[in-house]
């Protein structure tokens, strides 16, 4: 079983900056991608960034320029730096990771979330 705990969210004004966490922990054989994904009230989840072990990137058209995703793969740790934020990017930010166990097999696991509120 796979366990990812996040930090980091919060309230911040127009412009600001926030930098979430995310810890992968429990019977891990290696992590390929992780992620992180948003919900807003009344809309679908949506893929805000992603980045897999070998250090490839894919962020939302929506986020790029501002937000920059890292991972630190000894501690099986990924990073969101938010920069400019925007009240848009108001939501309840979750980390995704995929991998395999220390019994080979696959999973998905996702974070509890936590809530970024962008206001003045």
């Amino acid at each position: 079983q796979v366990q990812l705990v996040e930090s980091g969210g919060g309230l911040v004004q127009p412009g600001g900056s926030l930098r979430l966490s995310c810890a992968a922990s429990g019977s891990i054989f290696s992590i390929n991608a992780m992620g992180w994904y948003r919900q807003a009230p009344g809309k679908q989840r949506e893929l805000v960034a992603a980045i897999t072990s070998g250090g490839s990137t894919n962020y939302a058209d929506s986020v790029k320029g501002r937000f920059t995703i890292s991972r630190d793969n000894a501690k099986n740790t990924v990073y969101l730096q938010m920069n400019s934020l925007k009240p848009e990017d108001t939501a309840v930010y979750y980390c995704n990771a995929e991998g395999y166990s220390d019994s080979l097999r696959r999973f998905s696991s996702w974070g509890q979330g936590t809530q970024v509120t962008v206001s003045s």
